[in-house]
């Protein structure tokens, strides 16, 4: 089928007829979020499959991206049950602005509509980079208000700088629980964390979410991590879930034999088989998928009607270290 690795999967392929039956539901538009199920952050109710907003902002080829064609898409995937949105003021290009769009796309907002943003990182305007201390963050947060035309945001997430080397994180989660005291957050979450900062940032406010890396290939400390947040009932939110080591260049190298040979016996892409993958590993899963073009938004959220079986999802979740097959 297409190497040695194949030979490891379980026998039953092609699906059963009921794995076939979501298979072409994966397929077949439109279904909506919803057909994955919802997880709260805090008291807000959101579906499991969510939007993205990185991508909106440029092209492929790094050039603006088209106005008018992003505040379709976000339209559209409001249209199609997302009603989780993940974003942030460091999202810009040249000419285009991610809070800008979805505040010219959605504005006013529909009760049901979950905003995320983060902090702690920051872009000035020809695009470098810098970090905020504690003192800086509230500007940060009334930058995204001012930017989405808000008086509050509904989740903000403190993105940690390099979870492997950054030491403590109290003071600017400290500085995060003021600011959701004052009225202007409504619920916290941490980013690119270990456990030891989900820990440290509990034991000063609620946390609702933890927001890191994560998908098929990752190493055991994050499977890990993953677990503990559902025991805490702490939703975990994946990025990279679809691109994996490209990051925020995206998918860079071919997927492995089993990606693809799961993906074929369902008749669905291997970006959809990621994702069903990842939200296999609990309800507490939401995905975050994001995209500027209108056809993998339909995907990513069809993805959402995918049933792996037992099977399929243990052999997907032991192919980290998989050199993809030529």
């Amino acid at each position: 089928m297409t190497s040695d690795l194949a030979s490891d999967l379980p026998s039953g392929f092609p699906p059963d007829p009921a794995s076939k039956t979501a298979a072409r539901a994966a397929r077949t538009a439109p279904v909506t979020a919803a057909v994955a199920g919802t997880w709260r952050l805090g008291d807000l109710t959101v579906n499991r499959i969510g939007l993205g907003t990185m991508r909106l902002t440029r092209r492929a080829d790094g050039s603006p991206s088209d106005r008018e064609r992003m505040t379709g898409l976000l339209r559209r995937a409001v249209e199609r049950g997302v009603n989780h949105i993940d974003t942030a003021a460091f999202y810009f290009s040249a000419l285009r602005s991610a809070n800008e769009l979805i505040n010219r796309a959605l504005a006013p907002y529909a009760d049901e509509l979950v905003i995320t943003t983060k902090v702690g990182p920051g872009r000035d305007p020809a695009g470098e980079w810098w970090w905020a201390g504690p003192g800086q963050l509230r500007g940060q947060v009334e930058e995204n208000l001012r930017q989405l035309g808000r008086d509050h945001l509904d989740v903000v997430n403190l993105r940690v700088p390099r979870r492997e080397t950054t030491g403590s994180v109290a003071e600017h989660f400290g500085a995060l629980a003021e600011l959701r005291a004052a009225g202007l957050i409504r619920h916290l979450g941490i980013s690119n964390a270990r456990p030891d900062h989900l820990a440290e940032a509990l034991a000063i406010a609620p946390v609702v979410c933890v927001q890191n890396p994560y998908g098929i290939g990752s190493p055991a400390e994050d499977h890990a991590f993953v677990d503990a947040c559902a025991r805490q009932r702490i939703a975990f939110v994946p990025f990279y879930a679809i691109a994996g080591a490209g990051e925020d260049a995206g998918v860079v190298a071919p997927d492995g034999a089993r990606v693809r040979a799961v993906a074929e016996a369902h008749g669905v892409s291997t970006a959809q088989v990621r994702l069903a993958w990842t939200l296999s590993r609990g309800p507490h899963v939401l995905a975050i998928p994001g995209t500027g073009n209108p056809d993998h938004l339909d995907e990513n959220i069809a993805a959402g009607a995918l049933r792996l079986s037992a099977r399929e999802i243990a052999l997907l979740g032991s192919t980290a270290g998989e050199a993809a097959a030529p």
